[in-house]
């Protein structure tokens, strides 16, 4: 008999649970929980019609709970209905006795509860997926019962879908994070030294131009003119062009008179499209910061006051965002990564970074170099923005960038240039939601989170 299991009947894991605070969770959790082969008890669905609810979740804990999972966050430890749970929980843990009967899950830094302070937790907050991991490891290093047949509850997902927003037979324009491509250079070039050259001072050359070049056998490839080429490798050999190749079909087909297959073709002119957004975000004095992929670029104290509103939208409709302010001790500052792509057509697609760093004066200081630092801040500050805020901020940040123009210019040479459309694309859903799709300008930027209220730093 294994030690969770030392009392007959005891092999239901009961989660302690705040409705709806913790629904979303526990609805993930749970059918995780019966794939593993444990028993799962819940109240957002364990409940039959006409069961006494509270007299129901009281016997099972008492005479079935094997553990309690205790949805650690401040909000659920208040709820009356938990910390009855926590004291049935806590007496019964005596009684068996078994000191880990209670596993706190840690979906936010909470404060200590009396009585279960010391009850080591499983960490939620740096991935639902990692803390899954480690609580099916503890479950099963307690030896918790378990079956090796699978019974998934069906109703999770009925439930799931019960509860979801509802769609309306209605289109909707929605608007993307794609910036289409209006116009690039019709060709590419190659470009061959006549004579003898040093092919390291070659490719240390092309990394300190203003435009995107790329090294490729003897030579290097580039949307420059020969004359410009000439000009920005004098130093290292005279050039010459020796193919030419439509970009259209060069991205799409390769260049099979050069030996380069279509990815390596792809991939490398994708790789110069990318090079010359971030230089032109270098030009345009914004704060980089390297991320796990690509450079992220970030309006910096140059562009934007901690807590000024940038306008953005169209004429006569008018509205502002912020891209820089104090939430929780810390200076926020909103920035984009972007990835360029070819299908379905031509486009940037931009991906919304939040950058941290700690407030000096009226501003900021450098930002935290502490990755992990980092992804904690954003997944504690910025949880409680919501869409129209992440939208205001991205439309600000593109406003940012293109000023009075219509337009992004991207240089691929002192001649050649990518030209964005300034504008996001706008696409087209067959369906809508019930959700209502517009917001004060006031509303767009009530959110507790920028409001510099000091809160305590979250446990590393």
């Amino acid at each position: 008999m294994t030690d969770a299991n030392k009392h007959n009947g005891r092999d239901v894991i009961f989660i302690s649970k705040a409705t709806p605070g913790d629904d979303e969770f526990v609805l993930w959790l749970a059918p995780k929980l019966e794939a593993a082969g444990y028993k799962v008890f819940a109240d957002i669905l364990s409940l039959e019609p006409g069961d006494r609810w509270r007299r129901e979740i009281t016997n099972t804990l008492q005479d079935k709970g094997a553990r309690m999972l205790l949805c650690g966050r401040d909000a659920t430890l208040a709820a009356d209905g938990v910390q009855e749970e926590i004291g049935i929980a806590t007496d019964l843990a005596k009684q068996i006795p078994d000191k880990k009967f209670i596993i706190p899950l840690r979906l936010e830094s909470y404060k200590k509860l009396f009585g279960i302070g010391e009850f080591q937790y499983v960490d939620f907050v740096r991935g639902w997926a990692q803390g899954l991991d480690k609580l099916l490891e503890a479950l099963k290093r307690q030896r918790v019962p378990r079956s090796d047949s699978v019974a998934i509850n069906p109703s999770w997902e009925t439930y799931r879908r019960r509860s979801a927003i509802k769609l309306k037979n209605e289109p909707e324009r929605l608007t993307s994070n794609w910036l289409r491509v209006l116009s690039v250079p019709d060709c590419i070039r190659y470009f061959e030294p006549t004579g003898a050259f040093d092919s390291s001072a070659l490719a240390a050359a092309c990394d300190t131009l203003p435009y995107p070049a790329a090294p490729a056998l003897r030579g290097v490839f580039s949307f420059a003119t020969l004359e410009e080429v000439n000009a920005s490798f004098s130093h290292i050999a005279r050039f010459a062009i020796t193919q030419e190749f439509p970009l259209t079909k060069f991205v799409e087909e390769g260049a099979a008179s050069f030996g380069m297959l279509k990815q390596e073709a792809s991939n490398m002119v994708h790789s110069m499209f990318r090079q010359a957004w971030d230089r032109m975000c270098r030009d345009r004095g914004l704060l980089q910061y390297r991320y796990s992929k690509y450079l992220g670029f970030h309006a910096s104290k140059d562009q934007a006051k901690v807590g000024q509103r940038i306008p953005w939208g169209r004429q006569g409709d008018r509205r502002s965002s912020m891209l820089r302010n104090q939430a929780k001790g810390h200076v926020w500052q909103f920035g984009v990564s972007a990835v360029p792509a070819f299908w379905p057509y031509y486009h940037f697609k931009l991906k919304s970074r939040v950058l941290f760093a700690p407030p000096l004066g009226k501003d900021s200081g450098d930002a935290y170099d502490d990755a992990k630092k980092q992804h904690r801040l954003r997944r504690s500050v910025c949880k409680g923005w919501r869409n129209k805020q992440w939208h205001g901020r991205m439309m600000a940040f593109i406003e940012l960038l293109s000023g009075e123009s219509s337009f992004i210019t991207l240089p691929l040479s002192p001649t050649a240039n990518i030209r964005l459309e300034a504008a996001p694309i706008l696409f087209t859903s067959p369906v809508s939601t019930v959700l209502p799709n517009a917001l004060s300008d006031d509303d767009e930027e009530e959110d507790d989170t920028t409001l510099g209220r000091p809160e305590p730093e979250e446990e590393p």
